[in-house]
């Protein structure tokens, strides 16, 4: 589902816009807008994501495991 909505941009940002779809780069203004912005809401996912690994640290809940894992596995050759 989609919602439609107005908004306003400067005029070198619509003129962004225009050239990009008539390069073939986006199939409209709508498209190049919504691929801006799932960048975006990644770029923020990302930033909460590292604050908590800044927060946490980096061990996590299967450090031990792998670590039993690794000593506990042979390789065959």
């Amino acid at each position: 589902m989609s919602v439609q909505i107005a908004i306003r941009l400067p005029d070198d940002m619509v003129a962004f816009l225009d050239q990009s779809v008539a390069a073939g780069n986006a199939p409209s203004r709508a498209a190049l807008v919504a691929r801006a912005l799932e960048r975006e809401m990644r770029r923020q996912a990302a930033e909460r994501d590292a604050a908590i690994l800044r927060a946490k640290g980096p061990a996590d809940d299967l450090d031990d495991l792998v670590t039993w894992a690794a000593s506990h596995s042979a390789v065959e050759e």
